[in-house]
């Protein structure tokens, strides 16, 4: 037999061995995914009392009664959080419930033990908050182009209250302020009860704070509403315009929710968890007791969420970069 003949031979027998190999492969991950789940299932969750333990806790519930397993969960911090999930067996037995805090870690500190595009598989993009622009009735603004035409006219003397560096209170003022050029002055906060406090005396001018939080005070009109940091109008507050369609075109700065899983996962059980975590969003027992606390129902596809989580680190990574702002 030629030498070109013998190569075509093991050409074949090559093929034909990858064939059956992959083929096997693929059994034995099918056979995985429709004997899924075969054991308690653990879900990563932020700290004991917050939105994202909620959230675990009542997706955790409909998992177990769809499953017929345990799902339980498992608090613990942002990045412990991450890289924990991260490093566990992509087998779909550990999940991560966390909130924007896993990618946007990265983009304010150095060395973080994960990288949350390569490391984590997004499996639903599960809730979203908005948060409120709330002035103080003293201030003598109504409209969010009124408060920029106040803050230009007077730069530097209007402030604002904010929380930690990353959170939903300093993130929501660092893009409106990149994006109407306004010279806002940063008062920073440790404690909710004491930004509240000044708040509402008048020492602080305006915020971009929780909505649950601030809607009572709204209500009485001891704070002045004027728009809502989503980019369409919120459930939680239908009458108010947005920041984007008020005078700030491709604002939006939201608190988000999501789940993830570690990257390897076979796609027939992140497809399986999808479909089970949204049936469980849907359900409307489940969307009302996320609406009282101020979070609203997402429940997208893989790869609706990986596209956002793309969307969102190329647009802070920006506002970051340009303001200079690191962890603090």
């Amino acid at each position: 037999m030629s030498t070109r003949g013998e190569e075509a031979v093991w050409h074949v027998i090559l093929m034909v061995a990858f064939n059956v190999a992959w083929f096997s492969a693929f059994q034995v991950r099918n056979a995985e995914a429709q004997s899924y789940p075969a054991k308690p299932i653990r879900i990563i969750a932020p700290g004991v009392g917050g939105a994202g333990d909620f959230a675990a806790r009542l997706i955790a519930q409909g998992l177990s009664a769809q499953f017929a397993q345990q799902v339980m969960v498992d608090n613990r911090g942002g990045i412990t959080a991450a890289e924990t999930a991260s490093k566990s067996a992509p087998d779909g037995y550990t999940l991560l419930l966390h909130g924007s805090t896993i990618w946007l870690t990265p983009l304010l500190q150095d060395n973080t033990p994960y990288d949350p595009q390569r490391d984590l598989a997004p499996v639903s993009w599960t809730n979203q908050s908005p948060n409120l622009l709330v002035v103080h009735p003293s201030l003598p603004v109504h409209s969010v182009k009124e408060l920029i035409a106040l803050a230009k006219a007077q730069p530097g003397v209007l402030n604002y209250s904010s929380g930690s560096v990353g959170g939903s209170s300093f993130l929501a003022p660092e893009l409106f302020k990149s994006l109407t050029r306004v010279n806002l002055v940063r008062i920073g906060y440790k404690s909710d009860r004491q930004e509240i406090t000044d708040l509402l005396s008048g020492e602080v001018h305006l915020t971009f704070g929780a909505l649950a939080a601030l809607t009572p005070f709204v209500k009485t009109g001891r704070l002045r509403a004027l728009a809502v940091t989503s980019a369409k109008r919120s459930p939680l507050f239908p009458e108010l315009s947005t920041i984007d369609a008020a005078g700030v075109p491709g604002y939006e700065a939201i608190s988000i929710l999501g789940v993830w899983v570690p990257t390897g996962t076979p796609a027939a059980i992140v497809q399986t968890l999808n479909g089970r975590i949204v049936r469980v969003l849907n359900q409307p027992e489940i969307r009302e007791r996320f609406l009282n606390t101020g979070v609203e129902i997402v429940g997208s596809s893989p790869e609706e969420f990986a596209a956002k989580i793309r969307g969102e680190i190329v647009k802070w990574r920006k506002i970051f970069e340009a303001a200079g702002i690191k962890a603090q």
